[in-house]
């Protein structure tokens, strides 16, 4: 992929006291469309082209905000381009923060999306990450931008983590707005529930998991078992999918230590369902 001379995204980590200014106001909105305008501070503040929050809620109905022009979001829906995206299939299919250069684009059809969305202004590179809500929510967070492959590789490396957390916060504050939405029923999971979980998520054995956390593996079991009981689940694997699905827990792409800072930031900001 090439770069088409637009400017360079922000290769540095974001200032603390930006991003918790940024959180801080997506968690004052009070309306649907205050989440425009949080996203498009968080453009700014990370010196992207664009930012996008797309979400279908329970009953089947869409809801999006961002920074795309809406030439582009019109033309989009008129061609039915839902059908036929590889960053909504790759991410329905993943759990995982997607790389658009991971995905399929080898089809004709997708070859024609791209060159079109192009045409309408997207950057040629792009990072989004699926997230799964309750009842069948599902929604996508993407960072879009013009660069060269390393400077986007040193931006995603830089800012996966902040991205995913500020995905999973933007999730929850959508849903807020819900028709009908419902609390959940589950309890809250303890700091030390939420790293098992998470590991467990991202693919460690029990074993695996009590020799990370400095733990035995008896104990280890009391908080899968505990964990389990709080999220309704049926087994170990029911309790993980839910604990993704709710928010609970978030899986990065980096490595174990990455996951960790995530999770611990995570345990101290995110409100509980």
């Amino acid at each position: 992929m090439r770069p088409n001379g637009r400017r360079r995204a922000r290769g540095y980590v974001l200032r603390r006291g930006d991003l918790d200014r940024i959180l801080s106001d997506l968690d004052d909105t009070r309306e649907l469309e205050g989440l425009q305008v949080v996203i498009e501070d968080l453009r700014g503040a990370y010196g992207v082209d664009h930012m996008v929050y797309h979400w279908v809620d329970s009953t089947g109905e869409q809801y999006g905000c961002g920074t795309y022009d809406r030439t582009w979001v019109y033309h989009y829906l008129e061609k039915g381009y839902l059908r036929v995206d590889p960053v909504v299939a790759g991410c329905f299919q993943r759990f995982h923060p997607v790389d658009w250069k991971q995905l399929d684009w080898s089809s004709k059809q997708a070859r024609a999306f791209l060159a079109d969305a192009l045409r309408h202004g997207l950057g040629n590179q792009g990072f989004s990450i699926p997230i799964r809500g309750p009842n069948g929510q599902f929604a996508v967070f993407t960072v879009n931008h013009s660069c060269d492959d390393d400077t986007w590789s040193s931006f995603t490396a830089a800012h996966n983590s902040d991205l995913i957390l500020i995905a999973h916060f933007f999730n929850r504050k959508a849903l807020e707005f819900e028709p009908g939405r419902q609390g959940e029923s589950s309890r809250a999971l303890s700091p030390r529930e939420i790293d098992v979980m998470t590991l467990l998520a991202v693919g460690h054995s029990r074993a695996q998991v009590a020799k990370a956390l400095h733990i035995s593996e008896h104990t280890a079991r009391v908080y899968i078992e505990s964990a389990r009981f709080k999220l309704g689940a049926l087994n170990t694997t029911h309790a993980v999918a839910r604990a993704l699905s709710r928010g609970l827990i978030i899986v990065a792409t980096n490595d174990g230590g990455e996951r960790q800072d995530v999770v611990n930031r995570q345990s101290a900001r995110l409100p509980r369902s």
